[in-house]
């Protein structure tokens, strides 16, 4: 694609694709090496629509980090309060303008398998290199089920799973995950339960990334995880590509904890909203149910900054405390 696509997507990427050098423009074994992808975070306009300018900004920070991967509209990147059109347009947005340099991987989970099919139909159709599928949550399903949805899914393209039972509700066993790892679309498994379980797909063969910033160090260095996909890199992606590729690091792990801990006060992507608003390189612009972390976290977060220093954090304006009048809640978007 030469120029990017609008903000509306038509209804004829409904149909699987037919052209399979499209669909497939990178090989599975290119993603399963991605050490460090950066779960991205969507800005927003003051009136609620996506901001493609500071989106922009935010990817070219990341690849000139030296970052691996874009996970674009994932649950960092509110993919759950996009349209469809609007979920797709981004994806194609960063294939078009990024995918040169970066790997991009679109969110198209559902607990709608229907849904889900049409939605990597479509990511496929405009170019990305992989899907990230959630399993069904809230209508959960057995474990039988499982497999069936993630095999109507695996026949479209390369596919990663998503385990997070913390947002679904229901873990996605290994022993599911190792059925489903005899198709040779699976691509791996984006594991949040914690190390232990990556340890154990790692000497099962099957590739894993670990979700949990605070568990990355541990993960790569000592239980096998090709890599993270992260929530902090969106503010220090520096320091977590020094973190992933340059050796064990428990001095400067230990140093970034307190920004993982801090990260995690309320649910993702609360706080990282309210610090990229801080950092001056995003509008202050929530989209609802989200809103921003209350003002004495807010100073705390200018602490943190300060001490890790102002110069590994994105952007170049300084830090600001933001009063609750700084930010835009929209809840029609």
């Amino acid at each position: 694609m030469e120029n990017p696509p609008q903000a509306t997507v038509s209804s004829i990427f409904h149909s699987p694709m037919r052209n399979s050098q499209q669909k497939m423009r990178t090989s599975i074994e290119d993603i399963r090496s991605l050490r460090l992808i950066t779960a991205v975070k969507t800005p927003y306009l003051p009136n609620g629509q996506i901001d493609l300018e500071a989106y922009d900004n935010l990817v070219n920070m990341q690849i000139a980090h030296g970052v691996d991967g874009i996970l674009v509209a994932g649950t960092t990147g509110e993919g759950q309060l996009m349209s469809l059109n609007d979920k797709i347009m981004l994806i194609g947005h960063t294939v078009n303008c990024f995918g040169d340099k970066v790997k991009v991987i679109g969110n198209a989970g559902s607990n709608n398998t229907a849904q889900a099919i049409t939605a990597s139909e479509q990511g496929f159709a405009v170019g990305m290199d992989a899907a990230l599928h959630i399993n069904p949550y809230y209508g959960k399903t057995s474990m039988d089920g499982l497999i069936a949805h993630y095999n109507s899914l695996l026949s479209i393209g390369p596919l990663i799973i998503y385990n997070i039972p913390t947002r679904t509700a229901q873990d996605i066993p290994p022993s599911v995950v190792e059925i489903l790892a005899q198709n040779p679309n699976l691509v791996g498994i984006k594991e949040c339960v914690g190390n232990d379980r990556v340890k154990h797909y790692a000497s099962e063969g099957i590739v894993v990334w670990t979700a949990n910033d605070e568990e990355s160090h541990d993960a790569i260095w000592e239980f096998g995880a090709v890599g993270n996909m992260s929530v902090a890199s969106n503010l220090v992606p520096g320091l977590m590509r020094e973190l992933m590729f340059e050796g064990k690091n428990p001095t400067l792990n230990s140093k970034l904890m307190p920004l993982f801990d801090w990260l995690s006060l309320e649910p993702v992507p609360v706080a990282l909203n309210t610090a990229l608003a801080q950092l001056g390189v995003i509008k202050p612009v929530f989209r609802l149910p989200h809103v921003p972390l209350p003002l004495e976290k807010r100073i705390e977060f200018v602490k943190l900054v300060k001490e890790l220093g102002r110069e590994h954090f994105v952007g170049d304006k300084d830090v600001e405390v933001l009063d609750d009048h700084g930010f835009i809640i929209v809840g029609r978007y």
